[in-house]
This record gives C-alpha cells, sequence and structure tokens, in this order.
C-alpha cells in the first residue's frame, strides 16, 4: 500500500482558518496503521470548556484521538485546528503541509494528557516531576513553578508527598501526581485516557474525585477516554459512541446512557455495566 499523501490544497491555508468558536477541530481525518484504518474521515468539534467523553470497544479509535491531539501521532488525511489555527499541519508556499515538528511542539504546549501509565520520573522526587517542565519547556522561573507545584500537590490531595519519589507512593498517588504535573503546563485542552484503568478499585474513587473538581473549579477543555460510565455522566458534557472508527452517536450523557438510539450503544453499554 502507497503511502498516503496528506498535504491539503483544497483547504484556506494556516493564516486563514476560519474562526470557527471551537477549541478543538477535527476536519475528515483518517488515520491508519498499515492497512487497517482506525479513524475514517472523523469530524468532531469542541467547544471551549466543553468536557467530552468518547466511549466504544477497544479498538474503536479512542485513544488515537488524543494522541493525534497530543501530537504522538499523525494524521493520514484531514486536519486538526486548536482555537482555529492549524495544528496537524502549517503554510509553506501557499499550501497546508504537515506540521514540523518544531511546529509541533510549539502547538501542543497548549496541551495536557494524562495516560494509563503514570508515566513519571523515577530519579526525581515528585516536586522535580512536576516543576521540570514548566522550568525547562515553558521557561518559568523556578520560585514560581515551585509553589505552583506545592498548591497543585495541594489541590490533588498530596502536600506532604513533594520530596518523596513515585515508588514511595501508591499506584492511586502517582496518577494523582500525573494530573497535577499535567496542569502544572497551564493546558488550556485536558487529555485523559483511561486514567484509572490501571488503578486498584480501592484506589479509582480518590482520582476520579480529583477531576470531578477540577471539572467543578476551572474552565479547561477536558476530552476523556474512560470505561467509568458513572464517571462520565457526572462529569460530561457529551458523551461519544464510538465504533470502527466513527461516531455512532453523540448526545448528553443522561440521554445517552438512559436512551441511546444505536443498537451497537444499547449493547456496548449493556456489557460494560455488566462487568462493573
Amino acid at each position: 500500500m502507497s503511502e498516503p499523501d496528506n498535504t491539503v490544497t483544497s483547504a484556506p491555508v494556516a493564516g486563514e482558518a476560519p474562526a470557527t468558536g471551537e477549541k478543538v477541530t477535527f476536519s475528515k481525518v483518517l488515520k491508519q496503521f498499515g492497512p487497517k484504518v482506525v479513524l475514517k474521515d472523523l469530524d468532531l468539534n469542541i467547544k471551549p470548556g466543553e468536557r467530552v467523553t468518547l466511549i466504544g470497544p477497544s479498538g474503536s479509535g479512542k485513544t488515537t484521538i488524543l494522541r493525534l491531539l497530543m501530537g504522538l501521532e499523525r494524521v493520514d488525511g484531514g486536519t486538526i485546528r486548536v482555537d482555529g489555527e492549524y495544528f496537524s499541519h502549517m503554510e509553506r508556499h501557499g499550501k497546508l503541509v504537515p506540521a514540523s515538528e518544531r511546529a509541533m511542539r510549539t502547538s501542543r504546549r497548549r496541551i495536557g494528557m494524562v495516560f494509563q501509565q503514570y508515566n513519571l520520573f523515577p530519579n526525581m522526587t515528585v516536586l522535580k516531576n512536576i516543576t521540570e517542565a514548566p522550568i525547562h519547556a515553558l521557561g518559568k522561573p523556578k520560585d514560581q513553578a515551585v509553589a505552583r507545584a506545592h498548591e497543585l500537590l495541594e489541590m490533588v490531595g498530596l502536600a506532604d508527598t513533594a520530596d518523596k519519589r513515585p515508588r514511595q507512593l501508591s499506584g492511586g498517588m502517582q496518577q494523582r501526581v500525573a494530573i497535577a504535573r499535567a496542569l502544572a503546563m497551564e493546558p488550556e485542552v485536558l487529555l485523559l485516557d483511561e486514567v484509572t484503568a490501571a488503578l486498584d478499585p480501592e484506589l479509582v474513587g480518590g482520582v476520579l474525585g480529583v477531576l470531578r473538581d477540577i471539572a467543578s473549579t476551572t474552565d479547561i477543555t477536558m476530552l476523556i477516554v474512560t470505561h467509568e460510565m458513572r464517571f462520565a455522566g457526572e462529569i460530561s458534557d457529551r458523551v461519544l459512541m464510538f465504533d470502527e472508527g466513527r461516531i455512532i452517536e453523540d448526545a448528553p450523557p443522561g440521554k445517552l446512557f438512559s436512551e441511546p438510539d444505536h443498537e451497537r450503544t444499547r449493547k456496548f453499554l449493556s456489557a460494560v455495566l455488566e462487568r462493573a
């Protein structure tokens, strides 16, 4: 199979993107891994401050959306914009071409991501895990970064852990540190990828409680992948059901969880709730 050509010739150039009022816009996004198509002509708009949860079976494309928006994967077709500006592409000679690594690094400073695995640096203290990127990537003065780190640790209920190493913390505590680390970068968009999947059941509640607090006290746009349906119902403005790389249902949680329109959604929810 030949490599896809993701140079965009029919779209406006980067500086002329229309003002959509959306925080995140996926337009006809295609993503494939070898012959397997993971996302098919995906159109997705997320408003500033909106909390959107993606649900669906494994392999349906949910995490791929987060990885594309974080710049960890590249689109094979279509475009991604953040605040109306192209994220996946850049202008060159009047055409849109895939964004350079440098452009991607600059753009993704507005976006934070918390992964299933905590990905903390084991040789660093909790405090240094949180302050490293703000100091070196954002250029924040060390005293400001440290003060903000202590505020965030207080917020996630870990004020007394600043000098500890990750190995001294439980999984739930490490995940809360990972959330604090993401927030230290002052993201406009926070991506959450199954952040409780690796935790023992008794640790899940503490992490979800922190995320509820963030949702209720900040205006951060949140894009969430989770199998915690109760949490999704509490925190989300919209829930999107994915299947085979497409959105098959998009509704407020009260509607989607109680009266889904699509039979595939009903079957998926039934299976997930049986396992809960």
